[in-house]
């Protein structure tokens, strides 16, 4: 049952990855940046789109076949992101994420869901996830709440490196995680990679984004992998084959006779 609810929610997480991609990881440095409020400010500018619409194709690798997947991913800035999913030419799920949280269901098993972000949370693996982080996750913008002083910056020659200075706190609902947080950028402020590891089990979130695109007045990235690692590994790969600005339609409703899975 959760393999298909991964593959439901798994477009909410990436724009486009393909397996073969890789992504060139800046050399370390250890001579820190101290004029550093330019590079935040850029790193922290939110998307001013109003709503893109994207092609992609879905792969989830959890242990058990999942088929690859076409995908149609449409967000409104701030206010919703939509998806549908197609396996060779059925349609086999259909979900909707706002700041109030998610919906899905799939046809598989004829069952929905209606959630907060806790299962995404749980997901990641993580505890700090809602609507303005995913949808930064989603159009590769930094998704983690970013202070400066609790960051060390350097440069190198592919870009720019934050190293958190130690374990950074994130309360939500009563529940206390720690992590320590590295993230890549190009020279031109491009978010490369994020790892996040958590300082107390050995859960680890790691995002690559590659392949940058100009949409509009703001870049998008093309290729991005999502590793998930706790007790087991697991990767979502989607490969992106077009951006629109067109505004579009998303239904969503829930077929007679579905059961709702609760999420536990």
């Amino acid at each position: 049952m959760k393999k298909y609810i991964i593959i439901l929610l798994s477009a909410f997480f990436v724009m486009s990855c393909k397996t073969k991609t890789s992504v060139t990881q800046p050399v370390s440095t250890t001579a820190p940046i101290t004029s550093n409020a330019a590079f935040f400010n850029k790193i922290t500018e939110k998307p001013n789109f109003q709503q893109v619409k994207i092609n992609s194709k879905v792969n989830v690798e959890t242990g058990s076949f999942v088929p690859t997947l076409d995908a149609t991913i449409y967000i409104e800035n701030g206010q919703k992101i939509w998806m549908n999913m197609i396996a060779v030419f059925l349609n086999v799920g259909r979900g909707i994420a706002t700041p109030e949280g998610i919906q899905g269901y799939e046809k598989w098993n004829k069952t929905y869901i209606e959630s907060d972000f806790s299962y995404l949370n749980n997901l990641l693996n993580v505890n700090f996830i809602d609507f303005g982080s995913l949808q930064s996750l989603l159009t590769g913008k930094t998704f983690i709440p970013v202070n400066e002083k609790d960051f060390i910056l350097t440069k190198n020659a592919q870009g720019y490196r934050l190293i958190s200075l130690k374990n950074l706190i994130f309360e939500n609902r009563g529940k206390v995680s720690e992590y320590s947080v590295s993230m890549d950028y190009s020279t031109d402020f491009d978010l490369m990679k994020v790892n996040l590891q958590n300082g107390k089990t050995p859960d680890n979130l790691e995002v690559s984004y590659s392949n940058w695109v100009d949409f509009e007045s703001t870049k998008l990235p093309k290729n991005v992998k999502i590793i998930i690692k706790g007790t087991k590994t697991s990767q979502i790969l989607l490969e992106n084959t077009k951006f629109e600005s067109s505004k579009m339609d998303t239904p969503y409703s829930v077929p007679n006779n579905y059961t709702k899975t609760e999420i536990k």
